[in-house]
């Protein structure tokens, strides 16, 4: 992978996204050689000349001011996470820091970990930009115990276990939408941190060894992802659908803590208390007195 490649197809494909009818542009006649819009459509609604938009297209993003950026990004409709993909390539590009402080290295604080194991009515659990799962409370790990189940290496790798391991694509239900929200995280991850080697490796070795994973990848989608749904595929309860919110470690860059719940009284609250039911009765896959004792490096 290299900057300039992921700043050409991201652009590329963002273009492709968007029609003359939706940009406020004129269609002339029917034989567009291309799905969206033109280069010189784009330079024209960003307010640049066509040939320093195909010099930006093309990777050369290190000397876009931000107001050349903002312009590209309402050209091309941007969302919030698409514009701070693009802020994140040009930086790489630059060679500029990122918008994230250097990670900590070493074992999670104790305090971290407390604060974790005191949500004991909900999953929880910390992970990485990679998607590493770093820590967990017991009901976290009961959720996601067929990743503990079947890890060949630690730390459990939400990404590695959904593309690579057999049990993936039943533990994840919502196939199609679950894999579309790991690469685009994944890809979001790799603007934020171009010089991340434990990713580049990961991510190598995703677009190697799974097809579905490189479809996934080649269309460089990005998101945020704060708050929504997810549906697990157990295989001690069965189906369950989580509310999840996700809240970023301000003293500990780049990590996050994810809790999921469920409304009182509905189905899948039941099915959450059967969960907790499974788990201290038949327990969860290497659950020890500190549950986040053998994941807790970050």
């Amino acid at each position: 992978m290299s900057t300039e490649s992921d700043i050409r197809e991201f652009l590329a494909s963002r273009r492709a996204k968007i029609t003359p009818q939706q940009a406020g542009l004129p269609a002339y006649g029917g034989n567009r050689r291309v799905p969206g819009l033109r280069r010189e459509e784009v330079a024209l609604l960003a307010g640049v000349s066509i040939d320093y938009y195909v010099r930006l297209e093309r990777g050369h993003l290190a000397g876009a001011s931000e107001e050349v950026l903002d312009s590209v990004a309402n050209a091309l409709q941007l969302d919030d996470a698409e514009r701070a993909h693009l802020y994140d390539l040009a930086r790489a590009a630059a060679k500029r820091p990122t918008r994230r402080a250097k990670r900590p290295r070493g074992p999670l604080p104790d305090s971290t970990v407390r604060v974790l194991e005191s949500m004991s009515g909900c999953p929880a659990f910390i992970r990485n930009g990679r998607l590493d799962i770093l820590a967990t409370n017991p009901l976290g790990r009961a959720l996601y115990s067929p990743l503990y189940t079947s890890a060949a290496r630690q730390p459990v790798n939400i990404a590695r276990f959904q593309f690579l391991d057999p049990a993936g694509p039943d533990f994840f239900p919502h196939w199609e939408e679950s894999v579309n929200t790991t690469v685009s995280l994944l890809r979001t991850e790799a603007g934020r941190a171009p010089g991340d080697g434990d990713l580049t490796g990961l991510i190598g070795e995703l677009v190697t060894r799974s097809e579905e994973f490189r479809t996934a990848w080649a269309k460089h989608n990005v998101r945020l992802h704060h708050t929504g749904r997810k549906a697990f595929r157990h295989p001690a309860i069965g189906e369950i659908t989580l509310d999840f919110d996700a809240m970023e470690l301000p003293a500990q860059p780049g990590l996050t803590l994810t809790a999921y719940t469920a409304p009182p009284h509905t189905p899948d609250h039941d099915m959450l208390l059967l969960l907790a039911a499974w788990a201290a009765t038949e327990g969860s896959p290497q659950q020890s007195a500190d549950p986040a004792s053998s994941d807790r490096h970050a």
